[in-house]
């Protein structure tokens, strides 16, 4: 099975709580109907991405980064590649990459879909991510090392966090709890 495949099939078969992210969700299976490389960065001027938002073992804390290029934090996450199986491969592997640490577990269903413009996503002009989000929780011992993409990383505090939660918090944490 394709990444493009694999991702229709989880989006297709995503349940959305509510309106907006039912409509986020009808527009990427649209959209990877209309564009077999509509996974990949090379799809312009939208494509999927891929993230996972890191939570503490005990879910009091999120693991964020403070992204080079945008000078704001964000949970982990970034392009597909040719690679990855599934949209929750790539999500685990960008977070993997960018806080460095190992033995995430990833719960393999979307948490959160999000579409936002950028502007520094390679070739000029404006480009739409397409992200869908996961929600991975880190090991007791986790200690998280920044990488190249990233200024910081950092463990906050989920009454604390620096950006305004836009839901993602809240539901990757009703997830995990059950």
């Amino acid at each position: 099975m394709t990444l493009r495949d694999s991702a229709l099939f989880t989006l297709r078969g995503w349940t959305a709580r509510d309106g907006d992210q039912e409509a986020l969700r009808s527009r990427y299976v649209a959209h990877l109907e209309a564009h077999s490389d509509g996974v990949y960065r090379q799809c312009r001027p939208d494509h999927l991405t891929a993230g996972a938002l890191v939570v503490s073992a005990d879910f009091d804390r999120v693991l964020l980064t403070l992204h080079a290029k945008a000078g704001r934090w964000f949970q982990f996450g970034g392009h597909c590649e040719p690679g990855d199986r599934s949209l929750a491969d790539a999500a685990l592997r960008e977070a993997v990459e960018e806080s460095g640490v190992s033995g995430l577990l990833l719960d393999p269903e979307p948490v959160h879909l999000d579409e936002h413009p950028v502007t520094f996503c390679g070739e000029p002009g404006l480009v739409h991510h397409l992200d869908v989000r996961f929600v991975a929780v880190a090991p007791p011992d986790a200690v998280p090392v920044a990488s190249e993409e990233s200024t910081d990383v950092r463990w906050w505090p989920v009454a604390g966090l620096p950006e305004p939660d836009t839901g993602l918090v809240h539901r990757a944490l009703e997830r995990l709890r059950g």
